[in-house]
């Protein structure tokens, strides 16, 4: 569907959550990796887009959280000729902001999108009654079982579904210190992970979505610079901003972007 309509994708559970699609990656690139880093290198965000939908055609998907600056790659996707067909991939967790669910609803409107809302097959009540409040215990290990069951597992079971050699998403390498060491294009667990707006600031994102009159995420004016889940989102202030606001401070990272296979180095 390319008309803003929004298809749930519940994931499957014939193939093994964190199992790899039989797809050789490196064959799906017409250069060495190193070589397309090169040549991504000197592409607008746009324009790397535009070059991993040719690559990789009903291969290539992008993924969004949409979070506070997630209106941009969505727009330039929307700009591509043949962007509209491009599935968008967007992991709900079930435990997002009112804020968010609007927000989502407004864009897949406005731009058209092919959405495609991917679910943990675990609800959160039953994920509750088995684990416990994950996000409330203070510890690491707790909240990555919670990112792996609704974020991590959901996602490459639905990468899986939908035969993926190559997903986009909009990291910026100044949100965390991980991702300072990004490239534009990484393997990340057996497949390749596009980064177009890898090397933009904060103030180009601010001017660009000034510049296409792109609607704010609500939670913008409530001083949020990112926002994820309602209990590990919190607004700038207290000696901390961006992703030091996000799960109580303890990581910056949910999983979704570290390479390695489910359970190892996610």
């Amino acid at each position: 569907m390319t008309d803003g309509s929004i298809d749930t994708v519940p994931t499957a559970t014939s193939t093994a959550a964190g199992q790899s699609p039989s797809v050789q990656v490196a064959s799906t690139l017409e250069m060495p990796l190193e070589d397309a880093r090169i040549h991504l290198s000197n592409l607008s965000a746009q324009k790397r887009l535009e070059w991993a939908l040719k690559q990789f055609g009903q291969g290539f998907v992008l993924t969004t959280s949409f979070g506070i600056q997630s209106a941009v790659l969505l727009h330039m996707l929307h700009g591509l000729d043949g962007g509209s067909v491009v599935p968008v991939v967007w992991v709900d967790t079930g435990y997002l902001p009112a804020e968010t669910y609007f927000y989502a609803d407004q864009l897949t409107r406005q731009l058209g999108l092919d959405l495609k809302v991917i679910q943990s097959p675990m609800s959160p009540a039953r994920m509750e009654a088995i684990y416990g409040r994950l996000w409330e215990t203070g510890s690491v290990k707790d909240l990555e079982t919670y990112h792996r069951i609704r974020k991590v597992e959901p996602l490459e079971q639905a990468l899986d579904d939908l035969h993926v050699h190559c997903w986009a998403s909009g990291v910026r390498s100044d949100q965390t210190d991980y991702r300072r060491s990004m490239a534009f294009l990484d393997l990340i667990r057996d497949r390749l992970s596009l980064r177009p707006l890898l090397d933009w600031t904060p103030k180009e994102v601010f001017y660009y979505m000034q510049e296409h009159q792109l609607p704010q995420h609500p939670l913008f004016a409530k001083g949020y610079s990112t926002v994820g889940d309602w209990h590990s989102s919190a607004p700038d202030g207290g000696g901390a901003s961006g992703r030091e606001t996000r799960f109580g401070g303890l990581k910056q990272e949910c999983g979704l972007h570290l390479p390695g296979v489910l359970g190892e180095g996610i």
